[in-house]
């Protein structure tokens, strides 16, 4: 008798999610945290900002997840970071049409450490500080790069998957993932470390033959 196929673990875990097993809708928010955050955090001025828009796209991932028709982790992720992407896009567009306002409401403290302590547990208490002494920096140099070369970062670094997916994801070819990684890696090379200009070497004077002197000695 055949043995009966058991789903991929990604596939019940998405099958308990949509039928509302708060386990499992746990789960998927601690796995995506990260890179939605990551993602979200590189476009935004200030990291409370980027907390609240990160919650606001989980919660949507609550309210919409009975929709998805995907069961594969790859096409998941990239549906989350679609969302990601539409609600950075909304804020910025309702905030055109707001006037500017003083917001009276305390910022909590930098609870995104956790996040990045968690993301980045290999490091040390340092490199996590010297991220968030450096945050405006890399959001401007992210802020820089397309949005195709944001989101094969956010998927390689943030999310940690392999070309092969990443090209699933954004239906691109795997050498075009690389091309992208490969030019955002180098535009945030640049404008997080500009180098500093070469100076042009002198040129030496060429030494001066014995029978180039005769010449000018005639």
């Amino acid at each position: 008798m055949p043995q009966q196929e058991h789903p991929h673990p990604f596939d019940h875990l998405l099958n308990q999610a949509r039928q509302g097993d708060g386990e499992a809708l746990g789960a998927l928010y601690r796995q995506f945290l990260p890179g939605i955050f990551g993602y979200i955090a590189t476009r935004m001025p200030e990291r409370s900002l980027a907390e609240d828009l990160t919650s606001e796209v989980f919660l949507k991932m609550v309210e919409g997840i009975h929709k998805v028709r995907t069961n594969d982790e790859s096409g998941f992720a990239a549906w989350l970071l679609r969302i990601a992407q539409l609600t950075v896009a909304g804020y910025y567009r309702g905030r055109e049409k707001q006037p500017l306002l003083v917001s009276l409401t305390p910022i909590r403290p930098t609870s995104e450490e956790d996040i990045l302590a968690t993301h980045y547990a290999d490091d040390d208490p340092a490199h996590i500080a010297e991220i968030r002494d450096e945050w405006q920096s890399v959001v401007q140099a992210m802020n820089a790069l397309t949005e195709e070369q944001r989101q094969v970062l956010v998927s390689r670094l943030l999310l940690g998957y392999d070309v092969a997916t990443v090209a699933r994801m954004l239906g691109k070819k795997e050498n075009a993932i690389k091309a992208l990684q490969f030019r955002a890696l180098q535009s945030l090379q640049r404008l997080l470390h500009p180098t500093k200009p070469v100076k042009q070497k002198s040129r030496r004077a060429r030494p001066i033959s014995r029978r180039t002197s005769q010449k000018q000695e005639r």
